[in-house]
């Protein structure tokens, strides 16, 4: 299969709406398995904005309505449960599993917390690339966001010894991130997209390149966000249904699902049954590939040969 058409500075015009058409490539998972599962448990905390280290403005995004225009030490420690206590819960439940994910880092927060990204790796999860600081790429000067990926690759080599080999960025890329990406070298894929249940190539400066499709809807956002999930059980309900549907159409075609997580959500004790009613559910299945998002990227790459 050729790579699709996707120029990083498309216009609307160029988008790609039609995808595989309904004839997905003849891949087989792992020990025929209908679907690849993807653990991707987000790594931010540290790398937030915060007034009281030197930013304009306090990280938005958490259990608290309020709003501080000065340093907001509620905020802060909101995210600091996420390394303190959250981590370990987290990590102790993948392992009952024998679950491996991938960790998506920002580099900010493995530079301030090296211990866990070295856990990560001891635990033999992937510690994959989610942006120097959690913010948007959309606006970046292309000079400042070669920065922030060189960064982030540093500090995630410093840390662990291993370079990453994905990348994912906060909300929307820039035109030039992917092309960058690229041009680096290292990277086997990214993930900066939300527009399939398979992976797929891109045609990017002339090279094909591998992108592995996110998903907002499989994800403990949601509980702060749009308040979809209230309980537990809300949560592990609609990603097991999720799955099932994933599992039957992966009988006859690949099939591969995200599920995000962030330590500071999904860590609290009111929801982490979530994740163990999830893990137990798809394990019990028989039918998934637990695995991290560079296993499935090479074993896409290894079945789909260029042409």
């Amino acid at each position: 299969m050729q790579p699709r058409s996707n120029d990083n500075n498309a216009s609307p015009m160029q988008r790609d709406l039609i995808g595989y058409g309904g004839k997905p490539p003849a891949i087989r998972w792992p020990g025929n398995a209908s679907v690849a599962v993807s653990f991707v448990v987000n790594f931010e905390e540290g790398a937030e904005f915060t007034v009281s280290g030197g930013d304009d403005h306090n990280e938005a995004i958490y259990e608290v309505v309020h709003r501080l225009d000065g340093a907001d030490p509620c905020i802060e420690s909101h995210f600091e449960y996420g390394s303190r206590a959250a981590w370990w819960r987290v990590m102790d439940l993948l392992d009952r599993f024998n679950a491996k994910a991938t960790v998506s880092a920002c580099g900010l927060a493995v530079q301030r917390s090296p211990l866990l990204a070295r856990d990560a790796v001891a635990r033999g999860h992937e510690v994959s690339a989610h942006g120097w600081r959690w913010q948007s790429h959309a606006d970046m000067s292309e000079a400042d966001e070669r920065d922030c990926i060189s960064r982030t690759i540093q500090a995630i080599e410093a840390a662990t010894g291993q370079r990453p080999r994905g990348w994912h960025t906060r909300s929307a890329s820039s035109a030039n991130t992917r092309r960058l990406l690229v041009e680096d070298g290292g990277f086997l894929y990214d993930s900066d997209a939300y527009n399939d249940d398979m992976p797929y190539f891109v045609n990017v400066s002339g090279k094909r390149h591998l992108v592995l499709p996110y998903a907002f809807d499989t994800n403990d956002m949601q509980f702060q966000n749009t308040q979809r999930f209230a309980r537990a059980g809300d949560f592990s309900g609609y990603v097991t249904d999720a799955y099932d549907w994933l599992a039957r159409e992966g009988q006859t075609a690949p099939r591969m699902m995200s599920i995000g997580l962030h330590l500071r959500m999904i860590g609290r004790p009111g929801r982490i049954a979530a994740l163990e009613q999830i893990l137990r559910h798809i394990t019990e299945s028989g039918s998934a590939w637990i695995a991290t998002r560079a296993q499935i990227a090479q074993h896409w790459l290894d079945n789909q040969p260029a042409s």
